[in-house]
Protein backbone atom coordinates (compact mmCIF):
# COMPACT_ATOMS: atom_id res chain seq x y z
CA UNK A 1 0.00 0.00 0.00
CA UNK A 2 1.36 3.42 -0.88
CA UNK A 3 0.27 6.37 1.46
CA UNK A 4 -0.08 9.52 0.22
CA UNK A 5 -1.19 12.95 0.94
CA UNK A 6 -4.25 13.25 3.53
CA UNK A 7 -7.50 14.97 2.18
CA UNK A 8 -8.68 12.58 -0.69
CA UNK A 9 -11.37 10.60 -1.78
CA UNK A 10 -13.53 8.40 -3.33
CA UNK A 11 -16.57 6.12 -2.80
CA UNK A 12 -20.20 4.86 -2.23
CA UNK A 13 -22.18 2.38 -0.43
CA UNK A 14 -23.33 2.30 -4.68
CA UNK A 15 -21.14 1.52 -8.44
CA UNK A 16 -20.91 4.07 -10.95
CA UNK A 17 -19.51 4.24 -14.05
CA UNK A 18 -18.16 6.95 -15.50
CA UNK A 19 -16.63 7.95 -18.97
CA UNK A 20 -13.91 9.18 -19.64
CA UNK A 21 -13.38 11.41 -22.56
CA UNK A 22 -11.24 12.47 -25.14
CA UNK A 23 -8.92 14.94 -22.80
CA UNK A 24 -8.06 11.57 -20.99
CA UNK A 25 -7.47 10.03 -23.83
CA UNK A 26 -3.98 10.41 -24.12
CA UNK A 27 -2.80 7.97 -26.94
CA UNK A 28 -4.76 6.70 -30.35
CA UNK A 29 -5.38 3.15 -29.70
CA UNK A 30 -2.06 1.32 -28.91
CA UNK A 31 -1.02 -0.55 -31.78
CA UNK A 32 1.53 0.16 -34.23
CA UNK A 33 1.13 1.25 -37.78
CA UNK A 34 -0.19 -1.39 -39.93
CA UNK A 35 3.29 -0.37 -42.23
CA UNK A 36 6.83 -0.30 -40.17
CA UNK A 37 7.94 3.28 -39.67
CA UNK A 38 11.70 2.00 -41.50
CA UNK A 39 9.12 1.15 -44.53
CA UNK A 40 7.35 4.29 -44.76
CA UNK A 41 10.85 6.17 -44.35
CA UNK A 42 12.30 3.55 -46.68
CA UNK A 43 9.18 5.03 -49.47
CA UNK A 44 10.59 8.55 -48.71
CA UNK A 45 14.26 7.80 -49.55
CA UNK A 46 14.86 8.57 -45.83
CA UNK A 47 16.27 6.78 -42.76
CA UNK A 48 14.25 5.79 -39.54
CA UNK A 49 16.44 5.34 -36.62
CA UNK A 50 16.57 4.80 -32.91
CA UNK A 51 19.32 4.77 -30.51
CA UNK A 52 19.51 1.36 -28.31
CA UNK A 53 21.44 -0.39 -25.87
CA UNK A 54 22.58 -3.04 -27.09
CA UNK A 55 21.66 -5.50 -24.01
CA UNK A 56 17.82 -5.24 -24.04
CA UNK A 57 17.54 -5.94 -27.72
CA UNK A 58 15.75 -8.85 -26.96
CA UNK A 59 11.72 -9.46 -26.05
CA UNK A 60 9.35 -6.77 -27.18
CA UNK A 61 12.09 -4.26 -26.88
CA UNK A 62 14.18 -5.97 -29.49
CA UNK A 63 10.97 -6.61 -31.48
CA UNK A 64 10.34 -3.13 -31.85
CA UNK A 65 13.79 -2.02 -32.28
CA UNK A 66 14.33 -4.50 -35.36
CA UNK A 67 10.54 -3.97 -36.76
CA UNK A 68 10.35 -0.38 -36.42
CA UNK A 69 13.63 1.44 -37.94
CA UNK A 70 16.09 0.86 -40.38
CA UNK A 71 19.23 2.28 -38.54
CA UNK A 72 20.63 1.97 -35.36
CA UNK A 73 22.98 4.44 -33.15
CA UNK A 74 24.50 2.50 -30.16
CA UNK A 75 23.58 5.27 -27.40
CA UNK A 76 27.11 4.49 -25.36
CA UNK A 77 28.46 1.53 -26.82
CA UNK A 78 30.95 2.82 -29.10
CA UNK A 79 32.19 5.73 -27.01
CA UNK A 80 35.68 5.73 -25.63
CA UNK A 81 35.08 5.40 -22.43
CA UNK A 82 32.94 1.94 -23.22
CA UNK A 83 36.05 0.19 -25.51
CA UNK A 84 39.01 0.97 -23.70
CA UNK A 85 37.87 1.75 -19.96
CA UNK A 86 41.69 0.88 -19.38
CA UNK A 87 44.28 1.98 -21.62
CA UNK A 88 45.18 -1.22 -24.08
CA UNK A 89 42.08 -3.28 -22.47
CA UNK A 90 38.92 -3.39 -24.52
CA UNK A 91 35.31 -4.09 -24.94
CA UNK A 92 33.48 -4.54 -27.77
CA UNK A 93 30.86 -6.97 -26.78
CA UNK A 94 28.12 -4.48 -26.56
CA UNK A 95 29.00 -2.69 -29.68
CA UNK A 96 29.65 -5.66 -31.14
CA UNK A 97 26.31 -7.03 -30.47
CA UNK A 98 24.30 -4.13 -31.89
CA UNK A 99 26.02 -3.97 -35.00
CA UNK A 100 25.33 -8.13 -35.51
CA UNK A 101 21.65 -7.33 -34.52
CA UNK A 102 21.62 -4.15 -37.18
CA UNK A 103 23.11 -6.63 -39.54
CA UNK A 104 20.77 -9.88 -38.80
CA UNK A 105 17.44 -7.26 -39.11
CA UNK A 106 18.93 -5.43 -42.59
CA UNK A 107 19.58 -1.95 -40.63
CA UNK A 108 22.20 0.00 -41.06
CA UNK A 109 24.87 1.35 -38.09
CA UNK A 110 25.58 5.01 -36.72
CA UNK A 111 28.94 4.76 -35.04
CA UNK A 112 28.52 7.15 -32.00
CA UNK A 113 30.96 8.87 -31.01
CA UNK A 114 34.87 9.33 -31.56
CA UNK A 115 35.98 12.26 -30.61
CA UNK A 116 34.28 14.11 -27.65
CA UNK A 117 34.88 15.93 -24.66
CA UNK A 118 32.69 13.79 -22.60
CA UNK A 119 32.72 9.68 -21.24
CA UNK A 120 36.59 9.33 -22.11
CA UNK A 121 38.51 6.89 -19.64
CA UNK A 122 39.87 8.30 -16.50
CA UNK A 123 43.06 7.58 -17.99
CA UNK A 124 43.26 9.93 -21.07
CA UNK A 125 41.55 12.53 -18.97
CA UNK A 126 43.97 12.54 -16.61
CA UNK A 127 46.76 11.89 -18.33
CA UNK A 128 49.80 14.79 -19.21
CA UNK A 129 50.17 14.49 -22.33
CA UNK A 130 52.09 16.81 -25.37
CA UNK A 131 50.44 17.78 -28.05
CA UNK A 132 52.53 14.63 -30.25
CA UNK A 133 51.61 11.76 -28.03
CA UNK A 134 47.59 13.50 -27.24
CA UNK A 135 47.91 13.51 -31.39
CA UNK A 136 49.04 10.47 -31.60
CA UNK A 137 46.22 8.51 -29.20
CA UNK A 138 43.29 10.49 -30.99
CA UNK A 139 44.63 8.98 -34.28
CA UNK A 140 45.37 5.35 -33.27
CA UNK A 141 41.61 5.25 -31.31
CA UNK A 142 40.51 5.92 -34.78
CA UNK A 143 42.34 3.59 -36.61
CA UNK A 144 41.67 0.84 -34.07
CA UNK A 145 37.80 1.99 -33.74
CA UNK A 146 36.59 2.62 -37.04
CA UNK A 147 39.13 0.37 -38.79
CA UNK A 148 37.12 -2.91 -36.10
CA UNK A 149 33.95 -2.17 -38.47
CA UNK A 150 35.06 -1.05 -41.77
CA UNK A 151 32.65 -2.02 -44.62
CA UNK A 152 29.97 -2.24 -41.61
CA UNK A 153 28.95 0.81 -40.57
CA UNK A 154 27.31 3.34 -42.89
CA UNK A 155 28.20 6.71 -40.86
CA UNK A 156 30.23 8.19 -38.11
CA UNK A 157 29.36 10.81 -35.76
CA UNK A 158 33.35 11.71 -35.89
CA UNK A 159 33.56 14.56 -33.59
CA UNK A 160 30.62 15.46 -31.22
CA UNK A 161 29.86 18.80 -29.74
CA UNK A 162 32.94 21.17 -30.08
CA UNK A 163 31.29 24.30 -30.02
CA UNK A 164 29.73 26.36 -26.75
CA UNK A 165 26.87 28.23 -27.09
CA UNK A 166 28.25 31.44 -28.08
CA UNK A 167 29.81 29.72 -31.42
CA UNK A 168 33.22 29.22 -29.75
CA UNK A 169 34.93 26.60 -29.17
CA UNK A 170 34.59 24.17 -26.47
CA UNK A 171 37.48 24.36 -23.90
CA UNK A 172 38.19 21.02 -23.31
CA UNK A 173 40.59 18.12 -24.00
CA UNK A 174 40.91 18.27 -27.42
CA UNK A 175 40.56 21.71 -28.26
CA UNK A 176 43.20 22.27 -25.68
CA UNK A 177 45.73 20.32 -26.39
CA UNK A 178 45.29 20.29 -29.97
CA UNK A 179 43.97 23.54 -30.98
CA UNK A 180 40.95 23.49 -33.44
CA UNK A 181 42.82 22.11 -35.87
CA UNK A 182 41.96 18.79 -33.91
CA UNK A 183 38.70 18.25 -36.03
CA UNK A 184 40.15 17.97 -39.33
CA UNK A 185 42.85 15.70 -38.04
CA UNK A 186 40.32 13.20 -36.29
CA UNK A 187 37.97 13.91 -40.05
CA UNK A 188 41.45 12.68 -42.04
CA UNK A 189 41.92 9.98 -39.88
CA UNK A 190 38.19 8.60 -39.93
CA UNK A 191 39.00 8.48 -43.75
CA UNK A 192 41.63 6.53 -43.35
CA UNK A 193 40.14 4.43 -41.88
CA UNK A 194 37.12 3.33 -43.71
CA UNK A 195 36.69 5.23 -46.82
CA UNK A 196 32.83 4.25 -47.63
CA UNK A 197 31.70 5.35 -44.42
CA UNK A 198 29.84 8.90 -44.55
CA UNK A 199 32.01 10.98 -41.73
CA UNK A 200 29.83 13.67 -39.65
CA UNK A 201 30.43 16.33 -37.14
CA UNK A 202 27.53 16.54 -34.32
CA UNK A 203 26.33 18.48 -32.06
CA UNK A 204 23.14 20.11 -30.03
CA UNK A 205 21.35 23.38 -30.01
CA UNK A 206 22.55 23.59 -33.27
CA UNK A 207 18.94 23.09 -35.23
CA UNK A 208 17.98 26.54 -35.76
CA UNK A 209 20.01 29.58 -37.05
CA UNK A 210 21.34 31.18 -34.10
CA UNK A 211 25.55 31.69 -32.70
CA UNK A 212 26.27 28.35 -32.46
CA UNK A 213 25.11 26.70 -35.47
CA UNK A 214 26.19 30.10 -37.50
CA UNK A 215 29.80 28.20 -35.90
CA UNK A 216 29.21 24.94 -37.13
CA UNK A 217 28.66 26.27 -40.51
CA UNK A 218 31.24 28.29 -40.89
CA UNK A 219 33.35 25.52 -39.53
CA UNK A 220 31.86 22.90 -42.11
CA UNK A 221 32.59 25.60 -44.91
CA UNK A 222 36.17 26.22 -43.99
CA UNK A 223 36.57 22.34 -44.05
CA UNK A 224 35.12 21.83 -47.52
CA UNK A 225 36.96 24.75 -48.94
CA UNK A 226 40.24 23.27 -47.70
CA UNK A 227 39.24 19.79 -49.00
CA UNK A 228 38.89 18.09 -45.42
CA UNK A 229 36.60 15.11 -45.70
CA UNK A 230 33.10 15.85 -44.26
CA UNK A 231 30.11 14.48 -45.47
CA UNK A 232 27.59 15.72 -42.96
CA UNK A 233 26.48 17.29 -40.05
CA UNK A 234 24.25 16.23 -37.05
CA UNK A 235 21.76 18.18 -35.11
CA UNK A 236 21.11 16.05 -31.97
CA UNK A 237 17.64 17.95 -31.47
CA UNK A 238 17.22 17.38 -27.67
CA UNK A 239 14.10 19.58 -27.54
CA UNK A 240 11.59 21.10 -25.35
CA UNK A 241 8.04 20.43 -25.55
CA UNK A 242 6.97 23.54 -27.97
CA UNK A 243 10.06 24.81 -28.51
CA UNK A 244 10.65 23.56 -32.20
CA UNK A 245 12.95 26.33 -33.86
CA UNK A 246 10.89 28.21 -36.19
CA UNK A 247 14.29 27.89 -38.60
CA UNK A 248 14.67 24.52 -38.34
CA UNK A 249 13.74 23.68 -42.21
CA UNK A 250 16.12 27.11 -42.88
CA UNK A 251 18.87 25.89 -41.19
CA UNK A 252 18.73 22.20 -42.42
CA UNK A 253 18.76 23.95 -46.09
CA UNK A 254 21.69 26.70 -45.55
CA UNK A 255 24.01 23.41 -44.75
CA UNK A 256 22.58 21.23 -47.14
CA UNK A 257 23.42 24.23 -49.94
CA UNK A 258 26.91 23.61 -48.91
CA UNK A 259 26.89 20.44 -50.42
CA UNK A 260 26.81 18.28 -47.28
CA UNK A 261 24.05 15.65 -45.93
CA UNK A 262 22.20 16.48 -42.88
CA UNK A 263 20.87 14.53 -40.39
CA UNK A 264 18.44 14.84 -37.13
CA UNK A 265 20.31 12.25 -34.69
CA UNK A 266 19.14 12.37 -31.64
CA UNK A 267 15.58 13.41 -31.69
CA UNK A 268 13.43 13.50 -28.43
CA UNK A 269 11.06 16.12 -27.12
CA UNK A 270 11.02 16.75 -23.10
CA UNK A 271 8.12 17.25 -21.22
CA UNK A 272 7.98 18.36 -17.45
CA UNK A 273 5.99 15.20 -15.90
CA UNK A 274 3.43 13.90 -15.68
CA UNK A 275 2.28 13.98 -18.87
CA UNK A 276 -1.35 14.77 -19.93
CA UNK A 277 -3.36 14.68 -23.20
CA UNK A 278 -2.39 18.47 -24.34
CA UNK A 279 1.07 17.77 -23.65
CA UNK A 280 1.04 14.34 -25.52
CA UNK A 281 -0.88 15.81 -28.52
CA UNK A 282 1.94 19.06 -28.56
CA UNK A 283 4.22 16.38 -28.11
CA UNK A 284 2.88 14.82 -31.54
CA UNK A 285 2.63 18.23 -33.31
CA UNK A 286 6.42 18.89 -32.35
CA UNK A 287 7.95 15.19 -33.68
CA UNK A 288 5.95 16.18 -37.03
CA UNK A 289 7.01 19.47 -37.30
CA UNK A 290 10.59 17.92 -37.21
CA UNK A 291 9.76 15.34 -39.42
CA UNK A 292 8.76 17.69 -41.75
CA UNK A 293 11.42 20.08 -42.25
CA UNK A 294 13.40 16.85 -42.31
CA UNK A 295 11.70 15.85 -45.49
CA UNK A 296 11.60 19.20 -47.36
CA UNK A 297 14.89 18.81 -47.95
CA UNK A 298 16.22 16.72 -49.99
CA UNK A 299 19.41 16.30 -48.11
CA UNK A 300 18.09 15.65 -45.05
CA UNK A 301 18.70 12.10 -45.37
CA UNK A 302 16.72 11.36 -42.00
CA UNK A 303 15.89 11.01 -38.67
CA UNK A 304 16.93 9.12 -35.69
CA UNK A 305 15.11 9.16 -32.54
CA UNK A 306 17.39 9.27 -29.21
CA UNK A 307 15.81 5.67 -27.70
CA UNK A 308 12.38 4.79 -29.00
CA UNK A 309 10.74 4.10 -25.64
CA UNK A 310 10.01 6.44 -22.26
CA UNK A 311 12.06 2.99 -20.24
CA UNK A 312 15.35 3.66 -22.15
CA UNK A 313 15.40 7.51 -21.80
CA UNK A 314 18.60 9.66 -20.79
CA UNK A 315 16.06 12.44 -19.95
CA UNK A 316 14.99 11.83 -16.53
CA UNK A 317 18.37 10.90 -14.82
CA UNK A 318 19.67 14.23 -16.78
CA UNK A 319 16.65 16.48 -16.14
CA UNK A 320 15.00 15.82 -12.77
CA UNK A 321 11.06 16.00 -13.03
CA UNK A 322 11.13 15.79 -16.97
CA UNK A 323 10.98 12.91 -19.35
CA UNK A 324 8.01 11.33 -21.49
CA UNK A 325 10.52 12.20 -24.73
CA UNK A 326 10.14 9.28 -26.61
CA UNK A 327 7.52 8.32 -29.14
CA UNK A 328 6.70 5.14 -26.81
CA UNK A 329 5.79 4.95 -23.17
CA UNK A 330 7.35 2.82 -20.59
CA UNK A 331 5.32 -0.03 -21.89
CA UNK A 332 6.04 -0.26 -25.34
CA UNK A 333 2.40 1.72 -26.70
CA UNK A 334 2.68 3.80 -29.18
CA UNK A 335 1.91 7.31 -28.26
CA UNK A 336 0.31 10.15 -30.26
CA UNK A 337 3.85 11.10 -31.08
CA UNK A 338 4.23 7.71 -32.48
CA UNK A 339 1.27 7.95 -34.78
CA UNK A 340 2.36 12.03 -35.53
CA UNK A 341 5.77 10.34 -37.29
CA UNK A 342 3.52 7.88 -39.42
CA UNK A 343 1.64 10.55 -40.80
CA UNK A 344 4.35 12.84 -41.38
CA UNK A 345 5.70 9.46 -43.80
CA UNK A 346 2.59 9.61 -45.12
CA UNK A 347 1.57 6.63 -43.25
CA UNK A 348 -2.03 7.68 -43.41
CA UNK A 349 -4.58 9.64 -40.72
CA UNK A 350 -4.61 8.08 -37.33
CA UNK A 351 -8.02 7.45 -36.83
CA UNK A 352 -8.59 8.96 -32.99
CA UNK A 353 -10.33 6.20 -30.31
CA UNK A 354 -13.88 6.62 -29.19
CA UNK A 355 -14.32 8.64 -26.49
CA UNK A 356 -16.37 5.75 -24.69
CA UNK A 357 -13.92 3.18 -25.01
CA UNK A 358 -12.08 3.90 -22.01
CA UNK A 359 -14.84 3.83 -18.44
CA UNK A 360 -13.55 4.44 -14.66
CA UNK A 361 -15.52 2.22 -12.59
CA UNK A 362 -15.94 3.02 -8.74
CA UNK A 363 -17.34 1.06 -5.37
CA UNK A 364 -16.89 0.96 -2.00
CA UNK A 365 -15.77 -2.14 -1.28
CA UNK A 366 -15.64 -1.61 3.53
CA UNK A 367 -17.87 0.71 5.56
CA UNK A 368 -17.35 1.17 9.06
CA UNK A 369 -19.54 3.72 10.97
CA UNK A 370 -16.95 6.81 10.04
CA UNK A 371 -15.27 5.64 7.07
CA UNK A 372 -15.24 3.60 4.14
CA UNK A 373 -12.31 1.55 1.73
CA UNK A 374 -13.40 2.04 -2.07
CA UNK A 375 -11.60 1.75 -5.30
CA UNK A 376 -11.68 2.68 -8.99
CA UNK A 377 -11.09 0.32 -12.03
CA UNK A 378 -10.06 1.76 -15.26
CA UNK A 379 -10.47 -0.34 -18.25
CA UNK A 380 -10.18 0.07 -21.85
CA UNK A 381 -12.28 -1.43 -25.19
CA UNK A 382 -11.27 -0.42 -28.55
CA UNK A 383 -8.52 2.11 -27.22
CA UNK A 384 -5.57 2.82 -25.03
CA UNK A 385 -4.17 5.37 -22.50
CA UNK A 386 -0.77 6.48 -21.96
CA UNK A 387 -1.67 8.03 -18.65
CA UNK A 388 -4.74 8.70 -16.98
CA UNK A 389 -6.84 10.84 -14.47
CA UNK A 390 -10.11 11.20 -12.94
CA UNK A 391 -11.98 13.46 -11.08
CA UNK A 392 -15.76 13.89 -8.75
CA UNK A 393 -16.93 16.15 -6.61
CA UNK A 394 -18.58 14.61 -3.40
CA UNK A 395 -21.88 15.92 -2.14
CA UNK A 396 -21.83 14.90 1.81
CA UNK A 397 -18.41 16.43 3.26
CA UNK A 398 -16.24 13.13 2.58
CA UNK A 399 -12.80 13.43 2.45
CA UNK A 400 -9.98 10.92 1.45
CA UNK A 401 -7.73 10.33 4.10
CA UNK A 402 -4.93 7.62 2.15
CA UNK A 403 -4.76 6.58 -1.31
CA UNK A 404 -2.43 4.39 -3.32
CA UNK A 405 -2.04 3.61 -6.76
CA UNK A 406 -2.79 7.06 -7.57
CA UNK A 407 -1.93 10.35 -6.96
CA UNK A 408 -4.96 12.28 -5.23
CA UNK A 409 -5.86 15.55 -4.35
CA UNK A 410 -9.00 17.07 -2.75
CA UNK A 411 -9.82 20.60 -2.70
CA UNK A 412 -12.97 21.31 -1.00
CA UNK A 413 -15.49 18.65 -2.30
CA UNK A 414 -13.37 17.92 -5.49
CA UNK A 415 -11.05 15.44 -6.22
CA UNK A 416 -8.65 14.55 -9.03
CA UNK A 417 -6.71 11.42 -8.93
CA UNK A 418 -3.96 10.47 -12.10
CA UNK A 419 -1.66 7.16 -12.64
CA UNK A 420 0.79 6.32 -10.46
CA UNK A 421 4.48 6.43 -12.52
CA UNK A 422 3.86 2.48 -12.96
CA UNK A 423 0.62 2.26 -13.90
CA UNK A 424 -0.49 4.73 -16.74
CA UNK A 425 -0.58 2.30 -19.79
CA UNK A 426 -3.79 0.76 -19.76
CA UNK A 427 -3.69 -1.30 -22.89
CA UNK A 428 -6.72 -1.98 -25.27
CA UNK A 429 -8.57 -5.04 -23.38
CA UNK A 430 -6.61 -4.17 -20.26
CA UNK A 431 -7.98 -2.07 -16.76
CA UNK A 432 -5.87 -1.15 -13.97
CA UNK A 433 -7.42 0.11 -10.45
CA UNK A 434 -6.49 2.12 -7.38
CA UNK A 435 -8.09 1.95 -3.62
CA UNK A 436 -8.51 4.68 -1.11
CA UNK A 437 -9.39 5.13 2.45
CA UNK A 438 -11.99 8.16 3.17
CA UNK A 439 -14.24 9.43 6.33
CA UNK A 440 -18.16 10.16 6.01
CA UNK A 441 -20.57 11.41 8.37
CA UNK A 442 -24.27 10.98 8.13
CA UNK A 443 -24.35 10.24 4.31
CA UNK A 444 -22.03 8.64 1.35
CA UNK A 445 -24.02 9.32 -1.33
CA UNK A 446 -22.76 8.32 -5.20
CA UNK A 447 -20.10 10.97 -6.79
CA UNK A 448 -20.40 11.70 -10.33
CA UNK A 449 -17.05 11.25 -12.18
CA UNK A 450 -16.01 14.24 -14.23
CA UNK A 451 -12.62 14.55 -16.35
CA UNK A 452 -9.99 15.95 -14.46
Amino acid sequence: MRSLRTGLSLGSLLTGVATIGALLLTAPAAHAADTPLRDLAAAKGKVMGTAVTGSKLTGTYGDIAGREFNALTPGNAMKWGSVEPTRGSFDWAEADRIVDFAEAHGQQVRGHTLVWHSQNPTWLTNGSWTPAELSQLMNDHIALEVGRYKGRLATWDVVNEPFNEDGTYRQALWYNGLGADYIAQALTAARAADPSAKLYINDYNVEGVNAKSTALYNLVRSLKERGVPIDGVGLQAHLILGQVPSTLRQNIQRFADLGVDVAITELDIRMQLPSDGAKLTQQAADYKAVMNACLAVSRCVGVTVWGFTDSDSWIPSTFPGQGAATPYDENFAPKPAYHAIVEALGGGTTTPPPTDACTATYSVTNQWNTGFTGQVRIACSGAALSSWKVGWSFGAGQQLTQAWNASCAQSGAAVTCSNASYNGSVPDGGSVTFGFNGTWSGSNPLPTVTLG
